[in-house]
């Protein structure tokens, strides 16, 4: 991971998941991580969810004003620039599609000027509606770039379907993976797996994955 990490894609690729996932792994090699939930369109499945996991591992954690209360307005009172410009590991969990990545776009210069120091992940799920084939995936990719006026560095193929996800889903995911990374010209950083799955790939490419974040018809 480079010091500034941040985190697009489609509604419910599994955005908030990873970037939960990263953020803990990147808290046994920083000395300060800090996690900023930019999601201003969905309340549900969040980062500002793991607040208390967070606190555990040490993870500063910034919100929207009113995170996890009845009333979800899109209201930030933290800045972005200053946060880029300190130490540690930072790692921005952005809303989905061109909608949620229109609020990255006000700090796009400011995150811009670290470029050496900042990678921008496209999270794409093939068991999504919408982003089933590498065209439409594509296409969205470019939509979010527009919005945010950010320029995507790597791939990570995050195919799943939750609490049915199997090692055989995953592995079918290669061709549309590699396929996005060749219209797109970005290599594929990596391929998440759940921990579980891991022993059953083949693949060098994986990351193992623990799952916070459950659908609610499987909580």
């Amino acid at each position: 991971m480079k010091r500034i990490t941040v985190i697009t894609g489609h509604y419910g690729c599994g955005k908030t998941n990873l970037s939960v996932n990263l953020a803990v792994k990147a808290a046994e090699k920083w000395e300060k991580v800090t996690v900023v939930d930019l999601d201003l369109v969905n309340p549900y499945f969040r980062t500002a969810d793991f607040k208390k996991l967070f606190e555990e591992k040490g993870i500063n954690l910034i919100a929207p004003d009113f995170a996890n209360t009845n009333l979800d307005v899109p209201s930030v009172q933290f800045d972005i620039e200053l946060l880029a410009a300190g130490d540690g590991c930072l790692i921005i969990d952005v809303g989905g599609d061109d909608a949620g990545a229109f609020a990255l776009g006000r700090y796009a210069q400011a995150l811009n000027n670290h470029i050496d120091e900042l990678e921008m992940l496209y999270v794409i799920n093939q068991r999504r509606n919408l982003t089933e084939t590498a065209d439409e995936a594509v296409s969205l990719m470019y939509e979010i770039e527009a919005a945010s006026r950010m320029k995507h560095t790597a791939v990570v193929n995050n195919t799943n379907l939750g609490c049915e996800t199997t090692a055989e889903i995953i592995a079918q995911s290669k061709n549309f993976a590699d396929e996005v990374s060749a219209k797109t010209g970005l290599p594929l950083a990596f391929t998440t797996c759940p921990e579980d799955l891991c022993s059953s790939l083949e693949n060098n490419d994986i990351l193992p994955i623990k799952v916070f974040v459950k659908p609610l018809w499987e909580i």
